[in-house]
């Protein structure tokens, strides 16, 4: 049932559950866009304070000092307060009496009876345009570039720590611009056909710079198109899609592991690349793999999807050594290469996060290292860019596994001399990811 509510009483509401109750973001917007009669304009206007109050909650906290001078009780008003100054300081096309007045009718509207809260939310919003925006001494470049980027602390500093400063100003200025609208094309069809469709169709469509078959659109909205329903294309960034590019496929006979499916992007890549075979697609929880069999039916390769609840760290009691052809282990991880598209994770994760992850990591690799056949490929990925996750997850397997090597390889637009490749959100504003594949040695 369809609600009259505006755009920014959706904000608002949505940024009340995930800043005050935690709740996801993304589950949180789309939910209340769903139920509601918005414009697409609107949509999109919902979407952009959504996000970017998240996105730049540290910068805009720390506007409120000196402005807040009451306990401020009611949940509520927190958020309002956030959502506007993000958009007087970064909507341009909003004038600032227009965020003024839906700032004190929401206030209204969500207040308690006989509230002060919209005499308190004026007062706080016209003091801030009077004095305007405020940093930290830019001689304390960490704390500076924390408030400025909207980055906790120990990230700059970890950033720092592994790219220097001069990189890291620009890793931060990059994982703040909006994400790509990526797809990409599925490999049973046509992609000149798939691209010259969505130029007729005016979604602005240019080919990635990454992968040939990645497309970048100029807006969103896909995912109504016929061609997303018939499973000529699928909504996936560039640098994930480079994993599965990562393996040689030929027209052999293959039965592939994919060791952590949920929701089932690479699983369905996969089986798109399979001649005769299959591939089993595992998730500890089995409530999600029903978003792997969606996915696999509607990009038409479900007769060469199989699915399993199992937890990868158990696998060995369920399969055979030697069974698989091909081992996927797109593992958890932190999602540090994500910052962009997910602007919540850098709330709450901690560097002993990046610690225990990857304990989880190389107990998933140790489980399913022994199901690899002889010659085949395992390949390892994870959307972090944390050296933690990465990196030192090879170092240690292969120190546990000598009868495992690193194994280079090339993709449609990159190689790996090395057996593995990172890719940086600073590189042509990506998401990050990191992919290594090995081998048995011979």
């Amino acid at each position: 049932m369809s609600t009259s509510k505006s755009a920014r009483a959706i904000s608002l509401e949505t940024l009340i559950k995930v800043l005050q109750d935690k709740s996801y973001s993304n589950i949180s917007l789309n939910n209340s866009l769903n139920h509601s009669d918005l414009s697409q304009a609107d949509q999109n206007l919902a979407t952009k304070i959504v996000y970017g109050t998240i996105q730049y909650r540290l910068f805009l906290e720390y506007q409120l000092k000196g402005l807040v001078r009451i306990k401020l009780t009611e949940k509520y008003l927190k958020p309002l307060l956030l959502m506007s100054i993000y958009q007087i300081v970064f909507l341009d096309k909003v004038p600032n009496r227009a965020v003024l007045d839906e700032a004190n009718k929401l206030a209204k509207q969500f207040g308690k009876h006989h509230s002060s809260g919209y005499r308190v939310v004026n007062g706080i919003l016209r003091s801030f345009i009077r004095r305007g925006v405020i940093l930290p001494d830019a001689k304390d470049e960490i704390k500076y570039l924390s408030v400025k980027e909207s980055m906790p602390e120990w990230l700059v500093n970890y950033f720092a720590n592994h790219w220097g400063m001069d990189r890291t100003k620009k890793l931060l200025e990059s994982i703040n611009q909006p994400a790509k609208n990526s797809v990409r094309i599925s490999a049973l069809c046509d992609r000149d056909q798939v691209f010259n469709q969505l130029k007729t169709e005016g979604y602005e469509p240019e080919w990635s710079n990454l992968s040939v078959n990645d497309i970048i659109l100029g807006h969103g909205g896909v995912s109504q198109s016929d061609l997303f329903k018939r499973g000529k294309l699928t909504i996936q960034d560039e640098a994930a899609s480079l994993v599965i590019e990562s393996f040689d496929f030929d027209s052999k006979e293959e039965h592939i592991l994919d060791a952590c499916s949920a929701p089932g992007g690479k699983t369905v890549q996969m089986a798109e690349r399979v001649v005769v075979g299959d591939v089993t697609a595992l998730d500890i929880h089995e409530k999600k793999l029903h978003l792997v069999k969606e996915n696999a039916k509607r990009m038409n390769v479900a007769n060469k999807v199989k699915i399993k609840a199992c937890d990868a760290r158990k696998v060995q009691d369920v399969f055979k050594p030697g069974e698989f052809t091909k081992i996927l282990v797109d593992a958890p991880c932190s999602g540090l290469g994500l910052l962009r598209r997910k602007p919540e994770i850098r709330y709450t994760k901690t560097e002993r996060d990046l610690q225990n992850l990857q304990k989880i990591q190389l107990a998933i690799l140790e489980s399913v290292s022994p199901l690899l056949k002889e010659d085949g490929e395992l390949v390892y990925s994870t959307c972090s860019i944390s050296v933690e996750e990465d990196e030192a997850v090879v170092e240690k397997f292969l120190k546990l596994h000598p009868d495992f090597e690193l194994k280079p390889f090339k993709l449609s637009k990159l190689e790996s001399k090395t057996g593995m490749l990172k890719i940086m959100p600073d590189q042509d504003n990506n998401d990050g990811f990191f992919i290594a594949k090995f081998k048995m040695r011979g």
